[in-house]
């Protein structure tokens, strides 16, 4: 993109050495261009100052996500705060003139070198996982194997796990596998409604069946007939509200409250919890009966410390969507941010790195995330290891990070490693890092 520089002699010399340049003189060309065309590289060339604001050339650059911007300008276009900021944030490179044809060939190579690289190691990570979850570790294939199997059955499915693992998202998963997935998806958390209130919000009131009923009203379960509900957080659940929902399940029918007639529906039941429901009987806070009756396709959605080879992954998939809600400039990790992810132990699972990165995307001052802007610190994990156990760490990461950056394909991260199959084939079973997504 030619914004007042000598684009001609430029243009010239990449033709001359073997490059295809598409040349643009003005900003709406370079976007009717970029909608038409996917550029590895993109070469920006501007004089003394861009003939274009910086907003302009920021929301041009943005929208080429995958390319690799090189710029070529004037020393004097670099006294701008406004260009100076847009070259450090979203830049690969510059080259101020004059021209150094060579050194402008080297840095096109290698930027053309990092967008193929980053190509191989985002591909995977773009697209959201089989069912909805990202990751391709052992842990999350086992629950995907899982999932397609309750799915093909009505039975009820009970969905244990701590908070923030995902839980919903195995519902959503578990219902859009099914024969009911053209019906509706109902979401109710039983800890999040009043208990004064959670009778008529999931089984519907007549109206005048007690004071404010002005009119009839449908309960969530009744809305989801045809489909599924999950009822989120089940173990909160009043004790009196259980026998309502035993009898639901057993006879597949609902009274309104107020009502004298019972309703037939068709719903099948997720439910979830984080607390041991099993032990919550013993202790008289969950009916026996219900339990069994919840119980009868049990799955376990692990928690992030137990699929840590998936963080990475993840992170890469919530910086993805955070960059699709507003302006950042933000781009990726650094390696140090990588490290320290997948040091530490989170307690708050998906949910917490989620949270993470939607705030290092608001903290951090440059195009690469840090640690420091998760929050975290990368010495958490080995602070307190003796050396064996530290290089034991590094090596498992690294397996971990070279199979995430190649989609899981073994040979190519044996070459990346500088290893033989066989001798990753071994550490990986060392490290029981399973062979995922091939």
């Amino acid at each position: 993109m030619n914004l007042g520089g000598d684009g001609h002699a430029i243009n010239d010399h990449l033709t001359n050495v073997g490059w295809s340049p598409t040349q643009v003189a003005d900003l709406p060309a370079a976007q009717r261009i970029q909608a038409q065309k996917r550029f590895q590289v993109g070469l920006l060339i501007t004089g003394t100052e861009p003939t274009v604001s910086d907003a302009a050339l920021e929301a041009c650059v943005k929208a080429s996500r995958g390319t690799e911007w090189v710029a070529v300008c004037a020393p004097q276009a670099l006294e701008s705060s406004g260009f100076r900021d847009l070259v450090l944030g979203f830049f690969f490179i510059y080259q101020t003139l004059p021209l150094d044809c060579s050194a402008l060939g080297w840095f096109l190579d290698h930027a053309e070198q990092r967008a193929m690289l980053r190509q191989r190691y985002y591909a995977p990570m773009h697209s959201v996982g089989a069912l909805g979850m990202v990751g391709h570790g052992a842990a999350i294939t086992h629950l995907r194997q899982q999932i397609r199997k309750v799915a093909m059955t009505a039975a009820p499915v009970l969905i244990g796990g701590e908070s923030g693992s995902g839980k919903e998202l195995a519902a959503q998963a578990i219902h859009r596998c099914s024969r009911r997935s053209a019906g509706p998806f109902v979401a109710v958390n039983c800890g999040a409604i009043s208990p004064s209130l959670i009778h008529s919000e999931l089984f519907g009131h007549e109206r005048g069946a007690f004071t404010g009923a002005s009119a009839q009203h449908s309960g969530l379960i009744e809305a989801a007939n045809g489909g599924t509900i999950f009822l989120d957080e089940i173990g909160d659940l009043p004790l009196e509200l259980q026998t309502n929902l035993l009898r639901f399940l057993q006879e597949k029918t609902i009274n309104r409250v107020g009502a004298v007639r019972s309703l037939t529906v068709d719903v099948r039941v997720v439910a979830a919890s984080h607390i041991d429901l099993a032990e919550a009987v013993l202790k008289g806070r969950f009916r026996e009966d219900l339990y069994y009756r919840l119980n009868v396709l049990p799955i376990e959605v692990p928690p992030l410390r137990g699929r840590i080879e998936d963080v990475p992954e993840l992170a890469e998939h919530f910086l993805r969507c955070c960059i699709n809600e507003g302006s950042t400039r933000v781009d990726g990790f650094r390696r140090s941010a990588i490290a320290a992810m997948q040091a530490h132990h989170w307690p708050g699972n998906v949910r917490e790195l989620h949270n993470r990165v939607r705030r290092a995307v608001v903290m951090a001052d440059q195009r690469l995330i840090g640690s420091a802007d998760l929050g975290l610190t990368a010495a958490e994990k080995t602070e307190s290891l003796g050396l064996d156990a530290v290089r034991t760490v590094a090596e498992r990461d690294a397996i971990s990070l070279a199979l995430a950056r190649v989609g899981h394909n073994v040979t190519l991260a044996a070459r990346e490693l500088g290893v033989s199959r066989m001798t990753l084939y071994r550490l990986m079973d060392k490290h029981s890092i399973a062979q995922c997504g091939q």
